[in-house]
């Protein structure tokens, strides 16, 4: 059929009013997803916590923390150690700035440093690359570490009085071993049980459970519970099946009030969930397409009775992930790359103080502690919500 003139203007015009509708609404549906709001917990950092270190001292690549009973904030980090993968110690000072501040330091809630030690001594192996700290219930202070021969785990007083080592330098002799370790990244110990629960680690794949004043192993397992296999699982691919077997590293572990053990294989970007005895109850990926390092580098539970949040410390995306812990949904995250407070370079390691405050350290060339105040539940961006300032 052959269109008038005047037809054909009209039907350019109703296309274009088409076309400018759909357009429009792209645009307002790409607007409603960028302003998406949810409630969750709110955060802004605080950019002068903690106070200046004294003696001149500086951190290295900060690389475990944790928040004892008192809300003292432990880091360990890594400043004139013989580190591993060409990484690069702080040079001893040669004029009057600066020097490595001791391996372990202690700050109060309010940021002043009220301890610090750390280092080799008599009768016991440092770590060549120490990694992960914690303070158990009763005060006791372990240490692991993922350097090269790093087999062997720590534990001492909170003024730095050696107890006890578990594994030697070198010992290594696979996930299967019942003696030693392979590359420690985190200890947690459970107060109900006195059981340590090990994230073994940067060489070893598994989760191992010792008595915590024995050191005994009393049992381990890998991915989905099953027994570990250090066979290579090649380069991660995120559109394979996910392996059965933990990649490198067995960065974290944690159990919930409830029960639950909460584990980080952080290069397959995912967090497991297991009953203290091994048996696999349920994961979850987040940001699955992050090569490299991983997404899932640390974690640490919401302070409500129900810990009804997880914080997932994301040292390649540069943010701290805000996941529902019932269901494992992300909700929100903060955080964005740079050396800004509030933003991440290597955020490595994350706790909570009784407050629900959450700190974390910064490795590779971060090398700081930050705080972020809990402002209480708010409507805060769903996606990330950048810098919170």
């Amino acid at each position: 059929m052959k269109l008038t003139r005047r037809s054909a203007v009209t039907a350019t015009a109703a296309a274009l009013v088409a076309g400018l509708g759909i357009g429009q609404a792209v645009l307002q549906n790409k607007a409603d997803a960028q302003g998406r709001t949810v409630e969750a917990p709110k955060f802004e950092v605080d950019p002068l916590w903690p106070k200046p270190l004294p003696n001149h001292w500086v951190l290295g690549m900060a690389i475990g923390i944790w928040v004892d009973d008192q809300d003292h904030v432990w880091i360990v980090h890594r400043g004139a150690a013989t580190l591993h993968n060409n990484e690069r110690a702080l040079e001893l000072k040669v004029g009057e700035c600066c020097a490595a501040a001791p391996p372990v330091l202690v700050f109060d809630p309010a940021g002043n440093l009220v301890r610090s030690w750390g280092g080799p001594g008599q009768g016991y192996e440092w770590p060549e690359s120490n990694h992960g700290v914690h303070v158990d219930y009763k005060g006791n202070v372990w240490i692991g570490g993922n350097g090269p021969r790093d087999a062997h785990i720590l534990k001492f007083t909170k003024d730095g009085k050696f107890l006890m080592q578990l594994g030697r330098l070198g010992g290594n002799k696979g996930s299967n071993d019942p003696d030693n370790f392979g590359r420690v990244a985190k200890i947690w110990v459970d107060p109900k049980t006195n059981e340590a629960y090990v994230a073994d680690g940067y060489r070893n794949k598994r989760v191992a459970v010792l008595d915590a004043d024995t050191g005994r192993m009393k049992r381990y397992w890998g991915a989905y519970g099953n027994k570990p296999d250090d066979a290579d699982l090649g380069k991660y691919d995120p559109g394979a099946p996910l392996p059965k077997q933990f990649r490198n590293p067995v960065h974290c572990v944690e159990r919930a009030n409830d029960g639950l053990v909460y584990v980080c294989d952080r290069q397959a970007d995912r967090i497991q969930v297991f009953k203290p005895d091994g048996s696999f109850v349920k994961e979850a990926q987040f940001a699955k397409n992050t090569l490299g390092s991983g997404s899932t580098w640390d974690l640490a539970f919401s302070k409500d009775a129900q810990q009804k949040y997880l914080y997932i410390a994301d040292g390649t995306n540069e943010v701290v992930r805000v996941v529902v812990r019932e269901t494992l949904r992300e909700v929100t995250n903060f955080g964005d790359g740079g050396r800004q407070p509030g933003q991440f370079y290597g955020v490595h390691s994350i706790a909570t103080d009784s407050k629900g405050n959450i700190y974390t350290t910064e490795t590779y060339e971060g090398k700081r502690l930050q705080k972020f105040v809990l402002k209480g539940m708010a409507q805060v961006a769903a996606g990330n919500q950048g810098t919170v300032w």
